[in-house]
């Protein structure tokens, strides 16, 4: 008896809340054509394609780069993306950084923990339109985007689709991550429905639009420039677990035919808008094949590792994609999230240890609760650790943390949290450090931990004497000693 063949690759299936279809696996060497027989047959650009398509390349690499590194998409399509009108700059948005550095004076560096309330959104009925190119407004960077180094976080508030434009970003790749409402995102190799919960990437050069299909929408983007988004090496972990390469889903080929409506092309390049005109839709690709395209994924897949009888991990096991920066075994950035799980570690301090990290934190929450933090954070808001600054829970967490029943204990629940580790120091923009939605860091907090060491003076000078080791001096008067709250002082409390 004879089985099956099957009839083509595996491709997944729309759903209620996405009318798409997608190719799966990450990194993989894409091959889709919207008419068979389209895509050229051993070769990338024959004399002349079918239907009299036009061949076009788009690199995301240089082309001497290890085969491993190199990055590029062959598209077929109905007119080459060459074919549009002069370029002008754009008056589009003028809140997008791309060059950070102590001689632009529209941003700075602050050491202070910054925590942002949730960015407001522009409403569905106000009689300003503002689509996705419009609504990006920049918090956070480090380098350069002309030297094709460093790190940008955005965010993005929309109340308006993108109809007849289009925007490019010459500088770097996006990951963004929806927090209300999906977007409806066309690229030129396919659509990409994405929902809050999940997260796409759109690499440099790759023309997209942006529909709203709930209506208002916000989220949050970190921008890298001249690298790519990676999965991290698994080390001992082995073969599975974390991020599934089977899970990342990519586009099939769409094409539009539109030859008379008219569309404008944006382009973002060193953080400046400068835009064309054409009289044709620039998503006619037709076919494609090559593995530098789009991308999306649900967060919810993610398979959570952790310490399971005691201690913590470094909170890199959480790392869904990172970025290599330009020192050899340095990430630029990793991509944390924090989705449910159960903790079951014993004799263990289980929030996040107090810690001071050579990396910058930026922590944002897509939906639920998150206690990881001092500082209040909610859904569409988002947070700031400056790199080696302390920082960590409260007092009253600690003293929750270090005298609770340890049992198996489920956290995060019906939350999606995540954090940009990011391994250099940010600059922070004038218009985040201005925003309203910035709220102070209540200045008390600090002063509230108490010095419990000093309640067990007189016990560790007996130990002390009694291994024959030198007491502590005054240990009489040191025990009389304590913290006042108001001022975060030792004081004698026979003697104000």
């Amino acid at each position: 008896m004879k089985g099956a063949t099957a009839q083509s690759a595996f491709a997944s299936a729309p759903t209620s809340s996405d009318s798409y279809s997608y190719q799966c696996g990450f990194g993989n060497r894409f091959a889709s054509e919207s008419i068979p027989q389209v895509l050229p047959r051993g070769q990338n650009c024959p004399q002349k394609v079918k239907y009299d398509l036009y061949s076009e390349q788009l690199n995301g690499s240089s082309f001497v780069s290890s085969r491993a590194a190199l990055q590029h998409v062959w598209m077929y399509r109905i007119r080459p993306s060459v074919a549009h009108g002069e370029l002008s700059r754009s008056n589009t948005n003028s809140k997008i950084e791309a060059y950070f550095s102590p001689s632009n004076s529209r941003v700075e560096y602050s050491p202070s923990q910054q925590a942002w309330d949730p960015f407001p959104l522009p409403g569905a009925t106000s009689q300003f339109t503002v689509d996705f190119v419009q609504g990006l407004r920049t918090i956070a960077g480090q380098g350069d985007a002309t030297s094709r180094q460093g790190i940008a976080i955005h965010i993005y508030a929309a109340n308006a689709s993108m109809h007849n434009r289009a925007f490019c970003n010459n500088d770097g790749d996006f990951l963004i991550l929806p927090q209300q409402g999906r977007l409806d995102i066309q690229t030129e190799l396919g659509h990409l429905m994405v929902r809050p919960g999940e997260l796409a990437v759109v690499q440099a050069g790759i023309r997209f639009k942006v529909g709203l299909p709930d209506g208002p929408s916000r989220g949050y983007i970190q921008e890298i420039f001249g690298s790519h988004y990676e999965l991290p090496e698994l080390g001992p972990i082995g073969s599975n677990g974390m991020a599934l390469p089977r899970d990342f889903e990519y586009p099939l080929a769409s094409f539009d035919i539109d030859s008379d409506s008219g569309w404008e092309i944006v382009y973002k390049l060193a953080g400046n808008l400068h835009s064309c005109r054409q009289s044709h839709t620039p998503f006619d690709v037709v076919a494609w094949h090559g593995n530098y395209s789009p991308y999306k994924y649900a967060i919810e897949k993610f398979v959570n590792m952790a310490n399971v009888e005691f201690d913590q991990a470094d909170p890199t096991i959480y790392c869904v994609l990172t970025a290599r920066s330009i020192i050899p075994g340095v990430s630029l950035t990793d991509f944390l999230v924090f989705t449910p799980k159960t903790i079951s570690t014993r004799n263990t301090f289980r929030p996040p240890y107090y810690h001071r990290n050579m990396s910058t934190e930026i922590m944002g929450l897509v939906y639920g609760i998150y206690g990881g933090s001092a500082h209040v954070l909610e859904p569409g808001g988002l947070s700031y650790e400056a790199s080696y600054m302390p920082h960590g829970e409260t007092y009253e967490t600690w003293q929750s943390a270090t005298t609770q029943d340890l049992v198996p204990t489920r956290i995060c629940e019906e939350t999606l949290a995540f954090m940009f580790h990011i391994s250099v120091p940010l600059f922070l923009t004038k218009w985040a450090l201005e925003n309203p939605s910035l709220h102070p860091t209540d200045p008390k907090q600090a002063t509230t931990f108490q010095g419990h060491f000093l309640e067990h003076l007189e016990e560790i000078n007996a130990k002390l004497v009694s291994d024959g080791l030198p007491g502590i001096g005054g240990v009489e008067k040191a025990s009389k000693l304590k913290f006042t709250n108001g001022d975060n002082k030792l004081e004698n409390s026979n003697d104000h």
